[in-house]
């Protein structure tokens, strides 16, 4: 008998059934140093304690996506290790914050399932939950994945196709409680602009663009411990559909995120990913830019001092944001390659 584990295919999953992830990951401040090197990322509330502090956090927490791709990378080996492509997310919403020294875990249910009609792959719906060391929820969402059928020929379950929400609402944004924002300090945070200063419908261009190297690629894809062969493996992925290895996306979206910081630099927490879709696939050497728009804004009940944008980020491939000068954002240009719906907090 094989001691060794070659990953599921579509046809071991059933609708229903609880999978729990390996291994338990213990995160520290190295974390948090080694991804702001490879996205530079430059939030004040994940650089600095003494900012995170004065607002009334612990200390620095991770970067809210550190902390959803480390819970993401766990889930690999049990349900994309032999994924094609991720294909979108819903439904996510961002809970306790997580620091230096807390203990992540997860665990997932498999909402979903859908032969493709090629019968080579199908769709496998998930819904993932990072945990801390005291059960509390770090992150919670949804995401659908393409996966290879071991046996074309093997029976298809029953379509099962979950209906997913458009946007989380904002009531059920988690706001950190201990948070005070009275002290949030613009001048550090390198930010003008508040809550109050955005509007619906606004489009802003990031400016900024960065290139995708595949050594920093293939280090991230580590860090977060995700084991999807067609990041790593250029020998098999050779003889794959590009010929070549795929950036994981959650890189993209991370990277989109750091450029976004040239204007929306006081977006300090995700707080909510309505949705999100990876357009087209990157390789190493694509330079990404990146654009926002503010898609809708709320008050929080009971805070005065913090708000709430819903934000689509957009990131493109070697196009500059001024080449779509209306902002509109085509989904299906082949330059786009990232369309993130979100939910952010920023002081008011």
């Amino acid at each position: 008998m094989s001691k060794t584990d070659s990953g599921r295919c579509f046809e071991d999953f059933r609708v229903g059934e609880t999978l729990s992830h390996a291994t338990p990951r213990t995160v520290s401040e190295a974390d948090a140093t080694l991804y702001l090197a490879l996205t530079g990322t430059r939030f004040a509330v994940n650089s600095a304690g003494t900012f995170a502090q004065a607002m009334g956090y612990r200390r620095a927490p991770l970067d809210d996506f550190l902390a959803f791709h480390i819970v993401f990378g766990k889930t690999v080996p049990d349900v994309s290790i032999n994924a094609v492509a991720n294909l979108g997310y819903a439904q996510g919403i961002f809970g306790a914050p997580l620091y230096p020294g807390d203990t992540v875990a997860a665990r997932s249910e498999v909402i979903g399932l859908r032969e493709n009609s090629n019968r080579q792959t199908g769709t496998v719906y998930v819904r993932s939950r990072g945990l801390n060391q005291r059960d509390e929820t770090i992150v919670d969402y949804v995401r659908w994945v393409m996966v290879r059928k071991r046996d074309a020929a093997a029976p298809a379950p029953t379509p099962s196709v979950p209906t997913l929400a458009d946007a989380v609402p904002p009531d059920a944004l988690i706001v950190p409680h201990e948070l005070d924002l009275a002290r949030y300090d613009r001048a550090q945070a390198g930010a003008r602009h508040g809550w109050g200063d955005y509007a619906q419908g606004e489009r802003i261009d990031h400016v900024d663009g960065t290139t995708i190297e595949e050594a920093e690629h293939a280090m991230a894809t580590r860090l977060y411990q995700n084991t999807a062969k067609v990041h790593f493996n250029r020998h098999s992925e050779s003889k794959g559909r590009f010929g070549r290895r795929l950036i994981y996306g959650g890189h993209v979206i991370s990277l989109a995120r750091a450029l976004s910081f040239n204007g929306l630099g006081n977006a300090f927490r995700i707080a909510a990913l309505n949705g999100g879709r990876h357009i087209a696939p990157c390789f190493a050497g694509d330079t990404l830019y990146a654009w926002s728009e503010v898609l809708d804004k709320a008050e929080l009940v009971g805070r005065r001092d913090v708000g709430a944008l819903r934000l689509r980020l957009v990131a493109a491939k070697d196009h500059p944001c001024a080449d779509f000068p209306d902002k509109s954002g085509d989904a299906y240009h082949p330059a786009i390659v990232l369309d993130l719906d979100y939910w952010a907090l920023m002081p008011r």
